[in-house]
């Protein structure tokens, strides 16, 4: 399963990839997110892999972030793996003005269990709705933290 969504944010490119990019920001726009622990390569850099730990109602997920490419603006894409789901998001951001910026993503999702296969193809929009919730908590974040 493959989608593009975007969104665009009332702050220069510089600024939303600063805050795009800064570890210490996960908590206060993605919900559900505990915590991340480092486990191998020089941190933010290709090859570089992080557990991701979050709880979403009663299910504690945790996924492994492997970055893939670092070369902001144009790409930063990592690939993120959990109990029988990989996705790949390939992120750009896109200068609009001197003060605004689309940011876009191309994911791909694989399944590695028949019943998810199946959400998947049935059901695509539960996964663009949040992945696309992310990204508007993100937006939300980014403005208010420049205020």
């Amino acid at each position: 399963m493959q989608y593009t969504l975007h969104i665009d944010i009332n702050l220069p490119r510089a600024e939303v990839i600063a805050l795009f990019k800064n570890p210490d920001n996960m908590a206060k726009w993605q919900q559900g997110f505990i915590s991340m622990r480092h486990i191998y390569g020089e941190a933010g850099q290709p090859g570089a892999k992080t557990r991701l730990y979050y709880k979403i109602g009663n299910r504690e997920i945790n996924m492994l972030e492997t970055i893939t490419a670092v070369n902001f603006p144009e790409n930063f894409s990592a690939i993120y793996e959990a109990d029988n789901v990989w996705n790949e998001a390939q992120n750009s951001f896109i200068a609009l003005s001197d003060s605004s910026t689309r940011w876009k993503v191309q994911h791909t999702f694989k399944f590695s269990s028949w019943v998810l296969r199946i959400v998947g193809y049935l059901i695509p929009s539960m996964f663009k709705k949040q992945s696309y919730k992310y990204m508007v908590d993100f937006k939300a974040f980014a403005e208010q933290e420049s205020k």
